[in-house]
């Protein structure tokens, strides 16, 4: 492995005396059972879905090839993988490509042939989300698993967290397609298993960050398409979304997952663990319609040296690589 030279992405950070990382980050919502979302809520985050998307041209340039595919799916195989890895919530792994997504349809990371930009913007974005997402976070040095190329010492990717969260004017606290998820389940029918609507819901979520074509769908959507998905003919979603959401799309994303996550990723049983849903996302249809065909191979090690997020900054001398 190489270490990545400080002075090499000097164009990309911020000064030194910026303000903290965490600045403008709030405290992560405790887990457990909560209410589902009223309509006045859902109302406010329909209206904010185009303040955390990427830009609407994004998803033709991807289709056009001005954005490397190629190098977007291995970002995301391995984000996946250390996902994987620590056992993160589904959410962590949608945000991190979120911001991914949302960074590359506004700005150009240099062209370098070894990829060190792509892959140090991958792991400020996943350091990102997991701080927004996760009651305990890696060191930034314990998150570069998975032998990558380059490894980054610390201080190189909080300038590139710094200055990832600039450029996404500090809207980190994106809308998701799992921010609905118990408002539609909460309209289903009792006969319906509730937990198994969510998870196999949540799992077909998760799945669409490895399609492209999922770019051109708002979250609400996504979130409908995907209950619809997991509940089969009992899911009829309320009638007071359809005022506000596009039934038309709705449909098409339903039918984009039917054709790209489900018919073709068939298994015996929904995926129900982050693993899960990496062998499900692993088979050749589900890496693109673009034809980029990446294997991902899961890797479900206990994780180690996790630090609470709450305790100091990761500022540290890299450690000697072999």
């Amino acid at each position: 492995m190489s270490q990545s030279p400080d002075h090499s992405a000097s164009s990309l950070y911020c000064p030194e005396n910026a303000c903290d990382l965490d600045a403008g980050i709030s405290d992560p919502q405790p887990s457990g059972h909560s209410p589902p979302p009223d309509e006045s809520t859902i109302v406010r985050l329909i209206e904010s879905e185009p303040l955390h998307i990427p830009h609407s041209d994004y998803l033709r340039r991807c289709r056009h090839r001005s954005i490397d595919l190629a190098a977007r799916q291995d970002s995301i195989n391995w984000i996946l993988r250390v996902h994987a890895h620590y056992r993160f919530r589904p959410v962590t792994a949608y945000l991190t490509v979120n911001y991914f997504d949302r960074l590359l349809s506004s700005h150009s990371l240099p062209q370098e042939a070894n990829g060190w930009p792509l892959q140090l913007l991958s792991v400020a974005c996943l350091s990102l989300a997991a701080k927004m997402e996760e009651p305990y976070v890696p060191l930034l040095l314990d998150l570069q698993v998975f032998e990558p190329k380059f490894v980054f010492e610390p201080k190189t990717i909080q300038r590139m967290e710094l200055w990832v969260m600039a450029n996404l004017n500090w809207r980190l606290r994106s809308v998701t397609p799992f921010d609905y998820l118990e408002y539609f389940v909460s309209n289903l029918p009792p006969s319906l298993s509730i937990p198994s609507v969510l998870s196999t819901s949540s799992d077909l979520i998760l799945n669409t960050i490895r399609v492209v074509d999922f770019l051109g769908f708002r979250p609400s959507t996504i979130a409908a398409a995907a209950v619809i998905s997991a509940a089969g003919d009992g899911a009829v979603l309320p009638e007071t979304f359809y005022e506000r959401a596009n039934r038309e799309m709705v449909r098409s994303c339903h039918q984009l997952m039917v054709e790209y996550l489900i018919d073709t990723c068939q298994t015996s049983e929904p995926p129900l663990s982050p693993a899960g849903v990496i062998e499900a996302a692993g088979c050749r249809s589900c890496d693109t319609r673009s034809e980029v065909k990446v294997g991902l191979e899961s890797n479900q090690a206990e994780p180690d040296n996790k630090r609470l997020r709450s305790s100091a900054s990761d500022v540290q001398q890299q450690q000697s690589q072999p």
